[in-house]
């Protein structure tokens, strides 16, 4: 039987910190033309499309490129294009296509309709001779490497870290870049936080609620998904600000939450929402910079808020590595999943 630390998700997921170590430094001379003709002709709207965990990067990327670029970013839907056939307006936007593979045929056709309809098209992408990155204006390569387990994990930290750097690039933002140059770092020393707690502590569950607020709603996003595909684990993600609505009513003695939180303006309101869980008998785990206490995930402290979600997956996804194994599952290999998904 395989350890935690022999499945192609755990050496990935490790591998994630030089992986952008690399990509940071080979697409800075690119990003940093992209980023002066952004400046010099801003688009009216940035519209992302993606699917799978590469539609959670897209989550992250609104709340970066709306705090950092003041720039308005909605996601499209792959079938307005696809199924409906329905023509788009997009004069002036840029349309940014995110995908590992670059070849899910509903992509291509919104990718397609966008350049149809006026958009500037950019495409993050990791195989780069991909029909995605052979169709884009301009395409950043992810350049991940290789991806042997199905779950996604190094490709989807790099989609990230693409997206910071054109952000950083873009907006001229001294305090990104420093961000960025101490991020493969910070990786390294948040890959050897403890979060055994998870592993124990979901190991016998069949539901839970993942949490997260602003930069880290893309990451409860994220998590929810691989619970469910590694763990066989039915999980759902909400916004710190939506949870206490309608799904508060589900929380009640023992119901698991995990909850992630940054330092930022939304930290405060995450974690009365963490307390309120515990009040109800919830049990609850808590991923935050400097968190303490039995139920706390450890994040190195001090770490900026914009790159505390990519730590967090990345520990989460060593986490759950582990957790796969003890519920009887192979993270590499989730039953009815293949790694490329083309839908229509």
């Amino acid at each position: 039987m395989k350890s935690p630390h022999d499945t192609l998700m755990y050496q990935e997921a490790h591998a994630a910190a030089d992986v952008i170590a690399q990509q940071l430094i080979a697409n800075a001379d690119l990003l940093a033309d992209l980023g002066a003709r952004l400046r010099a002709r801003p688009p009216r709207c940035i519209v992302t499309c993606a699917r799978g965990s590469s539609d959670h990067a897209a989550a992250y990327a609104k709340y970066v490129f709306e705090t950092r670029l003041g720039v308005v970013t909605a996601s499209a839907s792959p079938s307005v294009s696809s199924i409906y056939e329905a023509p788009l307006r997009l004069e002036d936007g840029l349309f940014i296509a995110i995908s590992q593979s670059g070849k899910s045929p509903d992509l291509l056709r919104s990718a397609e309709a966008a350049r149809e309809g006026g958009a500037q098209l950019l495409a993050l992408v990791n195989v780069e001779d991909s029909p995605l990155a052979r169709m884009a204006d301009t395409v950043i390569p992810l350049r991940a490497g290789p991806e042997h387990s199905v779950a996604a994990t190094k490709s989807y930290l790099a989609t990230l870290a693409a997206v910071l750097q054109l952000t950083a690039c873009w907006s001229g933002d001294e305090a990104l870049h420093a961000a960025l140059q101490r991020l493969p770092g910070d990786l390294r020393q948040g890959w050897e936080a403890d979060w055994s707690a998870l592993d124990t502590g979901l190991r016998d569950v069949r539901n839970l609620f993942v949490v997260g607020r602003g930069y880290g709603f893309g990451a409860a996003l994220e998590a929810a998904l691989k619970f469910k595909e590694t763990c066989g684990l039915h999980a759902e993600a909400f916004s710190a600000a939506e949870v206490r609505h309608g799904p508060m009513a589900l929380v009640g003695a023992g119901f698991p939450v995990l909850v992630f939180a940054q330092d930022d303006g939304t930290r405060e309101h995450t974690l009365a929402v963490a307390r309120e869980f515990r009040e109800r008998g919830a049990q609850v785990w808590v991923a935050a910079p400097g968190a303490a206490g039995p139920d706390a995930l450890p994040l190195p402290p001090g770490v900026p808020a914009i790159t505390t979600p990519l730590l967090a997956v990345q520990s989460f996804y060593r986490a759950t590595s582990a957790l796969s194994l003890a519920r009887g599952y192979d993270p590499d290999v989730p039953p009815h999943l293949r790694k490329v998904t083309e839908t229509l």
